[in-house]
């Protein structure tokens, strides 16, 4: 199986990929052949660990939202929002639907959620986003960073350059081409918001190329942590639970960048840019 796939990857052609509706500049068309396998193994690693995964550092109980990937609704976040409130955090879906649009509208209804969880609660807010939603997290992070406390993004194509992801002629189709406000704004997606932010990404990803899900160097604080996952994973893979957790829970104002000293080397790696 795994030999047949890596010959169907070696044999496609510049114009099979633009056919595919795949970019070169995104990531290697094995790891997006075998992205529903891998997730699979995932998913049953996740179930299989859920009792153990209660263990995993808990913080103080602020609010935190997810964002769900393109073309996914709040049903793909259920299993995080679900461990985390067992974790002792309040925990948000976006409750938008599928997340196929982006316009002035959906960017306010984003915002107005996460100004009415702060409202509620009277702190500031975490905000988890897979994928594309990981993308609208930093940027509603950047409108409102008075309500934000931090922003963890799972495999985003957040380098500003579409050809990243192999889903971008997709979200052209519900989008349309990007106008010259769009485009403008796109360049400076890879700028990180005013608060602390971690890009967790995955070299396996089938999706979005890793490099397109790196986080430049930044002067405010950020980091990238790369885990062993498949993109359509991320949302299940108990090494990002960990990641996740350990991020939340540190106390508000005392940030520092993910420590993978010891035997936690072999599982994570930190990617400075």
């Amino acid at each position: 199986m795994v030999a047949t796939l890596v010959e169907k990857a070696a044999k496609i052609s510049p114009q099979g990929y633009q056919q595919a509706g795949l970019s070169k500049k995104g990531p290697s068309l094995f790891w997006t052949l075998t992205e529903g396998g891998r997730a699979s193994f995932e998913m049953g690693s996740f179930f299989a660990l859920r009792r153990l995964m209660k263990r995993l550092p808990k913080g103080d109980g602020h609010p935190v939202i997810f964002f769900p990937g393109f073309v996914a609704s709040d049903a793909s976040t259920r299993p995080m929002r679900k461990l985390f409130s067992d974790l002792g955090y309040p925990t948000y879906g976006w409750g938008l639907g599928r997340n196929l649009v982006y316009n002035a509208q959906r960017e306010a209804q984003m915002q107005a959620l996460l100004k009415r969880v702060f409202k509620k609660h009277g702190e500031k807010v975490s905000i988890i986003g897979w994928s594309l939603g990981g993308l609208f997290a930093r940027e509603v992070a950047k409108a409102h960073p008075e309500y934000v406390r931090s922003v963890i993004s799972l495999g985003s194509p957040i380098s500003g350059d579409p050809d990243h992801s192999n889903a971008g002629r997709l979200f052209k189709y519900f989008n349309g081409e990007p106008d010259a406000a769009m485009l403008e704004r796109m360049e400076a997606m890879n700028v990180a918001p005013l608060v602390p932010t971690t890009s967790i990404y995955t070299k396996a990803d089938g999706i979005v190329a890793w490099k397109g899900s790196v986080q430049r160097k930044s002067k405010t604080p950020s980091e990238n942590i790369e885990v062993p996952a498949s993109h359509i994973g991320l949302g299940v893979n108990p090494l990002v639970m960990y990641a996740i957790a350990d991020r939340l829970a540190q106390p508000e104002g005392t940030w520092a960048p993910f420590e993978s000293s010891g035997f936690k080397k072999f599982l994570f790696k930190a990617y400075r840019g």
